[in-house]
């Protein structure tokens, strides 16, 4: 019987090998843990920092690359923060986007955990 590829578990900062996503240390946390977007941080204190972020910086900067004048409707960190409040708050790693910019940054360069070994 062929053996499976071990790879990196899929939990943030876990060295631990797998066979599946998660090692057997996270299989159970992953199962049980849903964060709802409150607790990841986007609560009533973002909503009124994005409003004037927002307001301030009115246009994508991604469109503004390509010629294009489009209103910014998302605030996106740069560098994911992944659950780091520090980064989360860190203005310097905002950039305004519109909802597709954002959309297609997100799916492109945000979905897969980069490992550093």
């Amino acid at each position: 019987m062929p053996r499976k590829t071990m790879k990196p578990c899929k939990q943030p900062g876990c060295p631990l090998l797998t066979a599946g996503k998660y090692c057997d240390v996270h299989a159970k946390q992953s199962a049980a843990t849903v964060l709802s977007s409150t607790d990841k941080g986007y609560d009533g204190r973002w909503r009124k920092v994005k409003k004037k972020y927002l307001e301030s910086h009115p246009l994508c900067v991604r469109c503004m690359q390509v010629g294009s004048l489009t209103k910014a409707t998302v605030v996106d960190h740069i560098i994911p923060h992944r659950g780091d409040m520090i980064l989360f708050w860190d203005e310097t790693n905002w950039q305004p986007l519109c909802t597709r910019c954002h959309n297609r940054k997100t799916r492109v360069e945000d979905m897969h955990i980069l490992y550093k070994y």
